[in-house]
């Protein structure tokens, strides 16, 4: 079976940036299996891993064009400390905030006096991307994961029994439903 849009793929995976510095990985952990075709990776990789198969691998350059987008400058900004509500705000820091656009990352770039600089950009923003890839699996979607546009496993500790009671508050075992929050 091949990866084409409305198919559920795992892959394993190591991303790095321009100067071969590790950013993220799959090693160790569960492949990431994701729904193609419905914007749940970034584009570009989407796009590189179309039509492939399982044992597939795949190296490819991802431009930010077609990863997290170019850094926006308007997006790095000034707010009173007092907007933090008395927290220790040190540069580095990430803050979940709320826009017009739902809640978004922002992280703390500098703090001087009573003014914090925050940039709301993707952490990822401007990077150029470089990934090397494993297709592990490809299976058909259910209706289910089709109707919400994102991959249902049963439980999301990684064990896919949707039976699950493994007593992790986070993992939403024991609550019914898929444990991916969207509520079913």
């Amino acid at each position: 079976m091949i990866v084409e849009k409305d198919r559920v793929v795992s892959i394993d995976y190591t991303l790095k940036d321009d100067g071969g510095n590790l950013i993220d990985s799959s090693e160790g952990s569960e492949p990431l299996v994701y729904l193609h075709g419905n914007g749940n990776i970034i584009p570009g990789l989407e796009k590189r891993l179309e039509g492939k198969k399982a044992g597939d691998r795949v190296s490819c350059v991802i431009e930010p064009a077609e990863g997290y987008g170019e850094k926006d400058e308007s997006l790095i900004f000034k707010v009173g400390k007092a907007e933090f509500e008395g927290a220790t705000v040190e540069p580095g820091m990430q803050f979940e905030a709320q826009s017009e656009h739902g809640s978004q990352l922002v992280t703390v770039v500098a703090v001087e006096n009573d003014e914090v600089t925050i940039d709301a950009n993707h952490p990822l923003a401007g990077e150029t991307l470089h990934f090397d890839v494993n297709v592990v699996d490809v299976r058909e979607a259910t209706a289910e994961e089709l109707a919400h546009g994102h991959v249902h496993g049963g439980c999301s500790c990684g064990c896919d029994d949707e039976d699950c009671d493994c007593g992790d508050e986070e993992c939403g075992c024991g609550e019914g439903g898929c444990g991916c929050g969207c509520g079913d």
